[in-house]
């Protein structure tokens, strides 16, 4: 007579059946909250990547040629634009380098500055509450000086240490060298706000 191998099957009762059920439930909706979750984070870091490069670049002071209004190790974000007026602080390029100025002049105005440090654009004075101390510094023009069409007289806040616009070694800027115009601090937080 031959022996049945008999093997003792376990039926799950009903309620292990709805635990079963309730646990892949929750690990498929797990792996979808996790693969949304990680898709929007990509897209929002691929925006913000965008936008810093093409709208709204952030950089880092570095020097301090524009003391007192920005200091060494500032972070800022400028606004790319083409449109600047006097008082404006703008990025540009220069021998591979990003540098900061102020706008004094743009094109066809006509700037002197006398050995005091008064800067006049088209005969006017300029108030300038952002320079602590007024100085001709590094110059080598003579004035009064035209600025070119298409490009901008620009200086630094620190004017006796500022290489600018002043010195044939930078000039006037040219339009196409501009990034955009610095408009606020994100850091240090104690100084965060918009710059003038």
């Amino acid at each position: 007579m031959a022996e049945i191998n008999a093997r003792e099957v376990h039926i799950p009762s009903h309620e292990e059946v709805l635990n079963e059920r309730k646990r892949l439930k929750y690990k498929k909706e797990y792996r979808r909250v996790l693969l949304s979750t990680i898709y929007a984070l990509v897209v929002v870091a691929a925006l913000a990547a965008l936008i810093a490069t093409m709208v709204m670049p952030v950089l880092q002071v570095s020097g301090t040629s524009m003391e007192p209004t920005l200091e060494d190790d500032d972070l800022i974000v400028l606004r790319k634009t083409s449109k600047f007026k006097t008082g404006d602080l703008c990025g540009f390029y220069w021998q591979n380098k990003l540098l900061l100025k102020r706008v004094i002049g743009g094109p066809g105005d006509i700037i002197s500055i006398d050995n005091d440090g008064n800067v006049t654009v088209n005969g006017k004075l300029l108030k300038e509450s952002y320079v602590d101390k007024k100085a001709l510094g590094e110059c080598d023009l003579t004035f009064p000086y035209q600025v070119p069409e298409g490009r901008y007289f620009v200086m630094g806040d620190h004017r006796e240490v500022s290489i600018d616009s002043r010195s044939s070694a930078i000039g006037c800027v040219d339009k196409e060298q501009i990034v955009g115009k610095v408009l606020f601090r994100i850091w240090p937080f104690s100084k965060i706000g918009l710059i003038h």
